[in-house]
């Protein structure tokens, strides 16, 4: 899991008696760890399972769409963080569970460094996670927008931005003697502890308020443009943006599930810094560690297209693997006045037809 509480364990114990290390004492480690290891088990697998290889179909259209195209880059792009996030935390949680040294002891430098890294890699991976989560919401009203935008760009900021974040906040945690458990003023306390805490939470609570706001727009705008196309707004149109609405709901409502306990837990800290509910943090922190490696294995659900039959996945055992590839078979009944919209606008073509949740 990726909490700041959790990076403040890899410090040398010492002498002090923060909160973290009063929190430890209250943790059942092995049942922590086992937590970690079956969820993040799953979240490889859900994260697998997006990243293989698969054939699209589109019935009822001549082509696969702009949007279906670049949404399947971003998805198998959130798959492969999520892969890695949930690989780091299931090695982490197996070494710390066969030598019960969650806390590296006085002078042992050796578990410090391991906690460190480890610790740095997961937060890395989980925060490229929501950077793409962000970027797929963001894509997807450029493409309602008919705006064109280089990849790469998406590339720089899911990728860059975490290197920034969990640098800072880590090297003003561990620079220059990773002591950050020894008895120190509050003032001490802030400037060294909490930009570690804002550099993670401040990511997650912007995802959180801003995405549902794109997708709420983005609903609109398919809304407008299957009116505009087909002269219309039936209880056909109606249920193609009603399923898109609700796809949209169980993506907002993944990204709440898995990352709201550690918001929960992180405000607790802050504001109850003197008189902190161990017992109920405790819980959250069983919680946290069910939830957050389990995003890859919700993400497999509900960023996949959702029509039946729409595409096929293409195992390495599989014989259409071994075989030549051949394209999909595509019929279209689409109506030739629509043509030249329809290559303006590709997410939309044959809206009547077929559920849009094909398509995004």
């Amino acid at each position: 899991m990726a909490d700041p509480t959790m990076q403040t364990f890899c410090c040398h114990r010492g002498n002090g008696t923060d909160v973290s290390l009063t929190l430890m004492k209250n943790l059942n480690t092995d049942i922590y760890n086992t937590i970690c290891i079956i969820s993040s088990i799953l979240g490889i697998l859900g994260a697998l399972y997006q990243i293989l290889p698969r054939k699209q179909f589109s019935k009822h259209h001549k082509w696969l769409t702009f949007s279906a195209q670049r949404g399947r880059r971003i998805t198998v792009l959130l798959a492969v963080a999520d892969l890695m996030a949930s690989l780091g935390v299931f090695l982490r949680s197996i070494i710390w569970l066969k030598f019960h040294n969650i806390l590296p002891v006085e002078d042992d430098d050796s578990s410090v460094i391991f906690c460190t890294l480890s610790s740095a890699l997961v937060q890395y991976f989980y925060t490229a996670t929501w950077i793409w989560t962000f970027c797929y919401a963001l894509d997807m009203q450029f493409v309602l927008k008919d705006k064109e935008i280089n990849f790469n760009y998406y590339h720089l900021i899911a990728w860059m931005t975490p290197l920034f974040t969990t640098s800072l906040g880590l090297s003003v945690l561990y620079i220059p003697d990773a002591n950050c458990h020894v008895s120190k003023s509050i003032l001490t306390v802030v400037t060294r502890i909490l930009p570690n805490y804002l550099v993670t939470y401040i990511p997650i609570a912007i995802i959180m308020i801003y995405n549902p706001v794109l997708y709420n727009q983005s609903t609109r705008d398919m809304e407008r443009i299957i009116t505009s196309l087909t002269g219309q707004f039936t209880a056909k149109e109606r249920e193609i943006v009603e399923g898109v609405r609700m796809k949209f709901f169980l993506i907002n409502l993944v990204f709440y599930v898995c990352w709201t306990p550690n918001l929960i837990n992180g405000i607790l800290l802050w504001l109850l810094w003197f008189d902190v509910p161990m017992a109920f943090i405790s819980i959250v922190w069983y919680i946290m560690a069910a939830l957050n490696p389990l995003q890859a294995f919700f993400n497999c659900m509900v960023y996949r297209r959702w029509n039946k039959g729409s595409e096929k996945i293409i195992t390495p055992w599989s014989k259409s693997g071994s075989r030549n590839k051949t394209k999909p078979e595509i019929s279209s009944s689409s109506g030739e006045n629509l043509e030249e919209k329809d290559e303006a606008l590709p997410l939309l073509r044959n809206v009547p037809t077929t559920s849009i949740n094909q398509f995004v």
